[in-house]
């Protein structure tokens, strides 16, 4: 078993008493325990927050290794604190470190009341031996450090607890918008072919290429749909792989543009603008395509019909930006932080048909680029995203 050295720290302004304890530390091992004595409580407190567990986030649970000290020895009466307050005060600032209680007075009642705020033992000073001490010291960091471990467990539990109730949020909101999604398609669907099956001799041509493109139309919906789940699952599983080739982002965002421009139709104009030098780039032409499809398809849906959707390429310094703007719906406030999250949609889409999986897959295309994504959006005014990515 390895052997650590305990280190201890004495928090004692009494002369006499802390010579007293030295020299039981003394007669105890010299080998294995190392002891730093200080006299007032902000000394104490300072001293075992340098290179100690106070830097690190409250979440985590602190190890003996993590700790500069493995146990405080603590008077209750010094120059800047008397009594419990001591105590209450070194553990909010110091709450990692076992604390055993030093004191003069041998009163059971305030003993108890030491150890209900979390002292571990407490010690009257005349009453000391070796023995005492050794043991007080030894099974205060035993009770700590399983004390530490409970917490471990609890938090390792809480967490485990967490992802399967998320999860099962996921799945839950996952079949309820897969069955939306696809209900209202598969409804036109077989409507269309019902009345093309029964009613064929009664329409016209026109009519005809109205329903077969209705049908069409529908089938498209539901083959993006499951585009977009395949993409996600891939993600999920890490099996979504970032491939770079050479683009010239220039002729690439202009060849896009003109694509979108003929789905769009007549009912939006979607203007390109190149700025900065023209420069070749290392971009996976699949994760691109998605990222700037998407926020562009986005803006032509949440815009007004004859509005236009603004698409501009800075380079510059290495990094190429791609900015989408419009003057849509925009987005409001209190759903913005939430955009990027799975199956998550704008509170005020309305009957504006989407599955909340499209902007969670963007942000993954981004991280692959190792870029980042911002958004500025106002209700009523528009919405701008801007992508940025290493041109390397």
């Amino acid at each position: 078993m390895e052997k650590f050295t305990i280190h201890i720290l004495l928090v004692e302004d009494s002369a006499s008493d802390a010579r007293l304890l030295r020299r039981i530390f003394l007669h105890a091992d010299q080998e294995q325990w190392q002891m730093l004595h200080v006299e007032r409580l902000s000394e104490a407190i300072d001293a075992s927050r340098e290179n100690s567990a106070s830097s690190l986030d409250n979440s985590q649970i602190v190890s003996r290794r993590q700790r500069r000290f493995d146990l405080v020895l603590l008077d209750l009466s010094l120059p800047d604190s008397i009594g419990l307050d001591t105590l209450k005060e070194f553990r909010a600032a110091i709450p990692d470190i076992p604390v055993v209680v030093l004191t003069s007075l041998d009163d059971e009642d305030l003993a108890m009341q030491a150890l209900a705020e979390g002292a571990q033992d407490y010690l009257v000073k005349d009453q000391i031996t070796i023995q005492r001490l050794v043991r007080a010291i030894r099974y205060a960091i035993e009770r700590s450090e399983i004390l530490n471990q409970l917490r471990e467990s609890e938090e390792r539990t809480l967490q485990a607890l967490a992802k399967e109730q998320e999860l099962n949020e996921l799945k839950s909101n996952f079949v309820a918008m897969v069955s939306h999604e696809f209900r209202t398609p598969m409804t036109t669907i077989r409507t269309a072919v019902d009345i093309l099956e029964y009613n064929s001799d009664k329409l016209t041509d026109d009519r005809r290429t109205k329903y077969f493109a209705r049908i069409q139309n529908a089938i498209n919906q539901m083959l993006h749909l499951l585009d977009e789940i395949l993409f996600l699952s891939k993600i999920e599983a890490a099996k979504l792989e970032y491939k770079p080739t050479l683009l010239n982002l220039e002729n690439f965002c202009s060849e896009l543009t003109d694509i979108l421009q003929i789905n769009a139709g007549s009912q939006h104009s979607i203007i390109f603008t190149c700025q900065g030098k023209p420069t070749q780039a290392q971009m996976d032409e699949d994760l691109l395509n998605y990222i700037l499809t998407n926020l562009i398809s986005n803006a032509i849906k949440y815009s007004p019909q004859h509005s236009t959707i603004w698409f501009d390429l800075i380079c510059k310094d290495r990094l190429a930006t791609f900015q989408v703007r419009d003057r849509g719906m925009g987005i409001p406030l209190k759903d913005q932080a939430r955009l990027f999250q799975t199956f998550y949609r704008a509170s005020n889409v309305g009957v504006i048909q989407g599955t909340g999986l499209g902007l969670t897959i963007v942000k993954k295309c981004v991280e692959l680029h190792r870029g980042y994504i911002q958004l500025e959006s106002e209700q009523g005014v528009g919405t701008t995203v801007i992508v940025t990515l290493p041109l390397e």
